[in-house]
């Protein structure tokens, strides 16, 4: 839902600076279509900074005048008054070809006027990047309508997440960490106040959210991170999902070996599943082949890549045999892997369309095409122990010291919200905004940048961001801000990630 918001909110930047030359707010953006850059190495040096972040081989190395442009900076940062040397035109281009490396394949493969601009190479003036502008807002304001008519057209299905991407399992009961990790130390407050209430928000926000762009309620649920409880699996049935999604750690968890030797029941990760007392339907991830298309056919030929995944699905039926309604579930964060393909994947998800939908003992369905036989085979789990798509727990965003010292500022910043809510005294314009400040807050990602192990500069910009959303939080409540939000708590110690975005792992 906050990606639906945040696509339609840059479309209607670019349409509005383009139309009525309305400020940008957007930074990087916006200095793609400065007239000059401003005076001084500071902005230099952002722009650099900014654009050093592609992808170094497949999007830096990839277009040579990037590659040269990069270069040139190199012999710069080490001095970084020796940028202010640098000329606009510099920038420029260099802002240029790194909007051109982050378009996708196909737009720079059809469109002729990103052709015309990759041929140009250099030296592109204030039209060539207003055109590269207006590429991007058509791309962007597109977006969303060319999904609701695939969508339209039963050609892909689509599902929804709750709000801002909150844990739910953790909003509705902390102590749910320990179900998957017992050991695990917790944060001071014993529960998120009013946790249940808060998640039932998420997840009805975001069904309004889906259902003003795209037309119609979704049928299914992706929680955020794949991230399921008992408690969950109610929750969301009670807002009338058809299935939800997860992790096969999960599925693993709540089907434990001692069970087996309980029970002698086997159950079998590939088949739809439910809980005894509810309809709702879960499918698992399978793990494997999800991560091998996210992090190991990258660095394989398309056609190779291809045959491997197709001999694992063959493996997986004749395993499944007994089990005609087996259904394969590849789950992958859609953002993260393409950059880290040759061409963007073009190749790579070609060759595996293209085989799989002529294959013969395949058949490419969705969720709800799948479950509307009700003759298909679904078993019954004993129960569900929480966790994630991430091991299977939710040791990703709680359970370290400086995860916990995050959960416990938003506490203390929760029950400020409801101790101002309780006065009546704030007007309704005011208990929105505070509303929707508290569910950016209450996001998964701050949490998940907490700790020892990732990059100092990752950890710096994520934990100094949640701590400034906190501090808004306050303001809007017309409270002052704690002490202790004015310094940092947590700092990393990883080494920082070359080339491109950090990569989450399922």
């Amino acid at each position: 839902p906050i990606l639906l918001e945040q696509i339609e909110d840059y479309a209607l930047q670019i349409e509005n600076f383009l139309t009525h030359k309305t400020s940008i707010r957007d930074p990087l953006l916006a200095s793609l279509v400065d007239q000059e850059i401003p005076n001084g190495h500071k902005k230099r040096m952002e722009i650099i900074n900014w654009c050093a972040k592609a992808h170094e081989k497949h999007t830096i190395q990839r277009f040579t005048e990037f590659d040269r442009l990069i270069k040139i900076s190199n012999l710069v940062l080490s001095n970084s008054k020796a940028v202010a040397y640098l000329h606009d035109q510099y920038s420029f281009d260099l802002l240029v070809w790194y909007h051109l490396g982050w378009l996708g394949e196909h737009v720079r493969r059809s469109d002729v006027r990103i052709k015309r601009l990759l041929n140009k190479k250099n030296t592109f003036d204030y039209q060539d990047r207003i055109e590269l502008l207006t590429v991007i807002g058509e791309l962007l304001s597109s977006t969303i309508p060319r999904y609701r008519a695939l969508a339209e057209s039963k050609q892909i299905e689509l599902s929804t997440t709750p709000y801002s991407h909150p844990i739910m399992p953790l909003l509705i009961n902390l102590q749910s960490a320990l179900e998957a990790t017992p050991d695990m130390l917790l944060p001071k407050h014993i529960e998120y106040p009013g946790g249940k209430e808060r998640t039932k928000w998420h997840i009805e926000n975001g069904i309004e959210i889906f259902k003003k762009h795209f037309g119609f309620t979704p049928a299914g649920c992706w929680p955020s991170e794949g991230a399921i409880s008992t408690a969950c699996f109610k929750m969301l049935q009670q807002f009338g999902f058809k299935w939800i999604a997860s992790g096969a750690g999960i599925f693993r968890n709540s089907v434990n070996k001692d069970l087996h030797e309980d029970t002698g029941k086997i159950y079998f990760e590939h088949l739809p599943n439910r809980l005894s007392d509810q309809n709702i339907i879960c499918f698992f991830r399978d793990d494997r082949i999800s991560d091998l298309i996210g992090f190991e056919y990258a660095t394989w030929h398309a056609d190779d890549a291809v045959a491997n995944l197709v001999q694992n699905l063959k493996e997986i039926k004749a395993h499944d045999k007994k089990h005609p309604d087996a259904i394969i579930s590849i789950i992958l964060d859609g953002e993260n892997a393409w950059e880290h393909y040759p061409n963007n994947g073009y190749y790579f998800l070609g060759a595996l369309y293209k085989e799989l939908s002529q294959h013969p003992e395949f058949e490419l369905t969705t969720y709800s095409d799948h479950i509307k036989d009700k003759n298909i085979e679904i078993q019954t789990l004993p129960n569900i122990v929480a966790g994630s798509w991430v091991y299977g727990t939710l040791s990703t965003w709680i359970g370290d010291e400086d995860k916990n010292r995050g959960w416990d500022m938003l506490c203390d910043a929760k029950q400020c919200y409801d101790n101002e809510n309780r006065k009546k005294s704030l007007s309704s314009d005011v208990l929105k905004l505070a509303t929707q400040q508290l569910a950016i807050c209450e996001g998964s990602d701050w949490f998940w940048w907490f700790g020892d192990y990732n990059s100092a500069e990752t950890v710096n910009d994520f934990e100094s961001l949640y701590r400034k959303n906190l501090s808004n939080l306050y303001e809007i409540l017309n409270q002052t801000p704690p002490a202790y939000l004015s310094s940092s708590f947590t700092f990393g110690k990883g080494a920082p990630e070359g080339g491109g975005s950090m990569r989450k792992s399922g």
